[in-house]
């Protein structure tokens, strides 16, 4: 067979293909119009949904958990109470209601990924202080609600607060842990001084102020730290009680 019978064999091939679809190609227009099949569904909120649950190609096959740093993840799932009989389609509302019964949990948003991932994306309640409960430290929430963490099976860096409980210290902490992150991660511990006031060690400098204490005012330390440094001087204790004035006590 010459070379230029076997070049004109090729292009009859070529032309066949052309005028009867490759395999390949019925294919694709196979997923083309099952695509478009599951849009025309979409486009349908109201019965849609329904007739898509039925397919086996959506059961629930992964389930992806986001935003987790304290929650051990088979706990959120246990909440979640899904399995392969579930399908995607499902409605997602009441799964987010089971993941927010966890006590560490503020906030819950479930969602799809098609076919079969249902993705979690959970906000945890963040612990802004340790606590002595009998003879253990707990952590604590803004809001002064004790959480279910063991200090000592899940690392919380976190202030000691040994203050009677007091929700404006801990509304105090939680505001500057979303504010001023560099002054909280210098705070080692919260105590009372007597007559209302409050000592917050801050890195190995006490301050002394009021247990009403805001943030803008703690946050008046940070000028008059940057001059002493700058002055090479050592203090014993920055006192905010009075209005208005950081007093600066040396050794």
């Amino acid at each position: 067979m010459s070379p230029r019978r076997r070049v004109e064999e090729d292009a009859g091939v070529d032309t066949r293909d052309d005028a009867e679809p490759s395999e390949p190609r019925r294919v694709r227009w196979r997923l083309a119009l099952a695509a478009a099949g599951v849009l025309v569904l979409l486009a349908s909120p109201l019965w849609g949904p329904r007739v898509l649950r039925q397919l086996a190609f959506f059961r629930v096959r992964r389930v992806e958990v986001n935003g987790l740093r304290y929650t051990p993840a088979s706990e959120i799932l246990a909440r979640l109470h899904v399995d392969t009989t579930r399908s995607v389609w499902d409605p997602v509302a009441p799964l987010a209601d089971r993941v927010m019964t966890h006590p560490q949990v503020e906030s819950a948003y479930v969602s799809r990924k098609l076919p079969g991932t249902l993705v979690v994306d959970v906000v945890e309640r963040r612990p802004v202080a340790l606590v002595p409960i009998g003879a253990e430290l707990r952590a604590v929430d803004e809001r002064g609600v004790t959480l279910p963490l063991d200090p000592s099976r899940t690392p919380v860096d976190a202030p000691v607060v040994t203050t009677p409980r007091d929700a404006r210290v801990y509304h105090l902490l939680g505001q500057m842990a979303r504010e001023a992150p560099a002054l909280y991660a210098r705070i080692s511990s919260i105590r009372p001084a007597g007559n209302g006031e409050l000592l917050v060690q801050v890195a190995d400098v006490p301050v002394r102020t009021m247990t009403g204490v805001s943030l803008a005012r703690l946050s008046d330390i940070e000028p008059v730290e940057r001059d002493l440094a700058r002055r090479q001087l050592r203090v014993a204790e920055l006192d905010l009680r009075y209005r208005d004035q950081v007093i600066a006590r040396l050794p």
